[in-house]
């Protein structure tokens, strides 16, 4: 195996000796459909994360929403910051953010959509850059972005709690955030094992460690998912294995890890989380044989649901899309031969190893997921699907990176072996286009249903708070409230039993009142 493989050399592809260069463009070749294709995935894709982020002005407070506003504005950032860790769960990264986005009232949730869908796209397009290279093409941004737009669409939009997953700011500050963190992560991790200076590289290794410890006390899914993955990615990266010539990558690795263990200590041993834990029931020891039996079901219950969306596997044919424009380089032939550079020699178990790397780590990282969410939440734990995002944030990008491969080695098996490379590669982009845009054309009813729900329950909820401050004005201190539920989230009223209703208590906070009652 050569390190064109591993360590990003280019391979030179020469025109062909026999055939004129005006027959040779007279030919169809994938380098003129690409870009083609590549618009309208842009463009659909785009579109559909477009509405997300202006359904952003049209959202409304709901459930936690509340809580945090009125926390955030009374106790500023912070207060709220303090609060988390000693009454609430322990998770300060998480206030912090909260206070942050609740700072100005609700404007901050408004912005998060807008600000998410930005910052993801250009991490992802950083990282498929460097995975291009690493394959040893040239990066084409438009394919690039169609690729990250794709696959953040299917995030979003593929699964069960759309609302949820990229609207609501408590669970996006929670599951969704740490993803976009997680991938600039790991673009900060390549830069870092690439400096040559060693003040530079200490920077970075010091900058692993701390937000490492940020993302353990932000969101325990994806610290488990991350963590994992970051231990299995540094124990394969000891030279020792062939992969890599020093250190420096399984050092970063073994300093995110560090980082996350503190981080969950402390958000572990913190006086909100232990008052937390004080509220749940007695139940068996999660090692016990039902629980582990039940926990076990539960897995399987999620990978159901998940794998019943078959749309998700328009990441691995957007990989594959990108793997055959990387399978040739630009300018030149399609039926051109393939020349690898001589490099050193990567062990095939090593590399086959890296390569089925994130099918254990999923595997894991999913089960740990469900066992925090049946300690955390109870038999129905499994159901909070919002924070599935921390493992199939990880599916998608490991469906995208295999659709990569295969492509780039398709495209280049072509090549070389068939008089016809150009027509064959041209109708494989065209299929694997054609599936790409088929997965996000299912998501579109999910977008329009998401939709109309959020922009009804803005102007209602519009009316309804111009009223109540009506009131409020007049001198009301008990005011009524119409639940207005949306996105599979708590309202006022949840309950029957008044004094342990959280939500309406957190209402009449915010709105300075005694009471609510309903109306």
């Amino acid at each position: 195996m050569s390190t064109a493989a591993i360590e990003g050399e280019d391979e030179d592809l020469r025109t062909p000796a026999s055939g004129s260069g005006r027959a040779a463009r007279r030919r169809p070749g994938p380098r003129g459909v690409l870009p083609g294709i590549g618009a309208v995935l842009v463009a659909a894709a785009g579109g559909l994360l477009a509405v997300g982020c202006f359904l952003g002005l049209y959202l409304r407070p709901t459930s936690d929403d509340w809580c945090a506003a009125a926390k955030a504005r009374d106790l500023g950032v912070l207060g709220i910051t303090s609060d988390f860790y000693t009454t609430q769960n322990g998770r300060i990264t998480n206030a912090f953010l909260s206070g942050i986005v609740y700072g100005d009232g609700f404007l901050g949730t408004k912005l998060l959509p807008t600000v998410i869908v930005v910052a993801f796209t250009a991490g992802l397009v950083l990282l498929g850059r460097e995975l291009t290279r690493l394959l040893g093409g040239r990066p084409r941004p438009l394919l690039l972005t169609a690729a990250a737009l794709v696959v953040q669409a299917l995030l979003f939009y593929a699964g069960t709690r759309t609302y949820q997953v990229l609207l609501w700011a408590p669970a996006t500050i929670s599951h969704t955030v740490p993803a976009v963190i997680g991938v600039w992560a790991l673009l900060l991790g390549v830069w870092t094992v690439r400096q040559p200076r060693a003040p530079a590289r200490a920077a970075g290794f010091a900058a692993a460690f701390l937000v490492g410890f940020a993302m353990g006390t932000l969101s325990e899914p994806f610290a488990l998912v991350s963590g994992l993955l970051a231990a299995a990615v540094a124990l394969l990266a000891l030279p020792r294995w062939g992969l890599t010539r020093d250190g420096r990558p399984a050092t970063w690795c073994l300093l995110w890890c560090a980082g996350l263990l503190c981080g969950l200590v402390v958000l572990y041993t913190s006086p909100g989380a232990r008052w937390r834990r004080a509220q749940q029931p007695e139940k068996e020891s999660l090692l016990s044989a039902g629980e582990l039996h039940a926990t076990f079901e539960d897995w399987l219950r999620m990978w159901d649901t998940v794998t019943g969306q078959w749309a998700y596997l328009g990441a691995a044919a957007v990989g594959v899309l990108l793997g055959l424009g990387q399978a040739l380089r630009r300018g030149r032939g399609a039926h051109a031969p393939v020349r690898p550079r001589r490099g050193r020699t990567v062990p095939r178990p090593a590399l086959v190893a890296l390569l089925l790397l994130p099918l254990p780590v999923l595997l894991l990282g999913s089960f740990a997921v469900v066992v925090g969410l049946r300690s955390g939440y109870g038999p129905d734990g499994w159901t909070y699907a919002r924070t599935w995002t921390s493992h199939l944030a990880l599916m998608e990008l490991a469906l995208c990176g295999y659709g990569v491969l295969l492509g780039t080695w398709g495209g280049r098996w072509t090549a070389t072996r068939t008089r016809s490379a150009g027509t064959v590669l041209t109708a494989a982009a065209a299929v694997a286009g054609c599936l790409t845009l088929a997965s996000v054309a299912v998501l579109v009813p999910a977008v329009r249903d998401l939709t109309t729900a959020t922009v009804t329950r803005a102007v209602a909820w519009d009316a309804q708070n111009t009223r109540i401050r009506a009131e409020i004005a007049r001198g009301a201190t008990d005011v009524g409230y119409r639940p207005l539920p949306i996105g599979n989230l708590a309202e006022p009223f949840y309950t029957r039993a008044y004094d342990r209703d959280w939500v309406a208590a957190c209402v009449s906070r915010w709105y300075g009142v005694d009471r609510i009652h309903r109306r």
